[in-house]
């Protein structure tokens, strides 16, 4: 497993990388076409002051987007003693904990570093699940922080934000542009300006998929490091494929945080889902029981 995790850290750091660069690339394509470097200047500065708010902020916007309530432990002791104990188990600062209202089945973890970490359950989930496999959705959540996956998908969400602000800015520039000056500019620039901006996002999600489905398994593996009871995440995953709904109040850019995918299900879903299908993950934890 810890093979595992030095190699998802590594594809990580490549994909923010191609993030960055990527940023960089569209960037000097504006100020080719245009033929004005300060485009370039600002378009990455705004870039990298867009993504740093996102950074520190993404996580109370998140639990905003879903209608989460923060939770003390008189209101809810059966959650927040799980989360507490699991908390005391894997030396980790006690995050905070939120409840979702919603019958769809599911739990997620944010924040950018355990210091400033938040786990949340919905209803749902704590309506079909017993103790012993609830604890090991919520310790999957407290994987994610102690992985610092929480903070590798603040910043791969705030880039793929950059992304589409940059893209939804070619496509204008270049109308407004096109008509403010119609003899100046590249033609051969304006239609890779537009290749870009349509491409741009697609890469991005794809790669948001690739950093989000790998920490999947890793966070599954991890959850059963951590109770020392493989049945209760196998169960517990079997749970969530048969009890499966889309969530009240779904949303594609939260839809990589929570343990199984939020969205209404469909072709087009499940081929970009930033979650691996959940019989694979039954598979992987299947076959490494006895190494745990």
């Amino acid at each position: 497993m810890y093979k595992q995790i030095a190699e998802n850290k590594r594809r990580t750091v490549f994909i923010i990388m191609g993030f960055v660069l990527m940023i960089g690339v569209i960037a000097a394509l504006f100020a080719w076409c245009y033929r004005d470097p300060w485009i370039a200047v600002w378009t990455v500065v705004a870039a990298l002051i867009y993504a740093l708010i996102q950074y520190y902020c993404a996580g109370n916007i998140a639990m905003a987007m879903t209608g989460a309530k923060e939770i003390t432990k008189k209101e809810n002791p059966r959650l927040y003693n799980i989360v507490e104990n699991l908390s005391i188990t894997t030396g980790l600062p006690m995050p905070k904990v939120y409840v979702i209202d919603d019958k769809a089945p599911n739990a997620f973890a944010t924040g950018r570093d355990p210091k400033h970490a938040a786990v949340a359950a919905t209803t749902g989930l704590m309506d079909i699940m017993n103790d012993k496999e609830l604890t090991a959705v919520m310790a999957h959540e407290m994987s994610h922080v102690k992985n610092y996956d929480i903070r590798v998908s603040m910043i791969v969400f705030g880039l793929v934000c950059v992304i589409g602000l940059i893209s939804d800015f070619g496509f204008r520039f270049m109308y407004y542009g096109n008509r403010r000056r119609e003899n100046e500019g590249s033609p051969v620039g304006y239609v890779l300006i537009l290749i870009v901006a349509v491409l741009a996002p697609i890469f991005a999600g794809i790669a948001q998929m690739a950093v989000s489905r790998q920490r999947e398994f890793l966070a599954d593996a991890s959850a059963v490091n951590i109770t020392r009871y493989p049945e209760g995440m196998i169960d517990a995953l079997k749970k969530l494929q048969s009890h499966a709904q889309p969530m009240h109040s779904q949303n594609i850019a939260t839809e990589a945080m929570y343990i199984n995918n939020p969205l209404r299900k469909g072709f087009f879903s499940n081929l970009f889902s930033s979650h691996p299908p959940i019989e694979k993950r039954i598979e992987r934890l299947e076959h490494g029981k006895n190494t745990f």
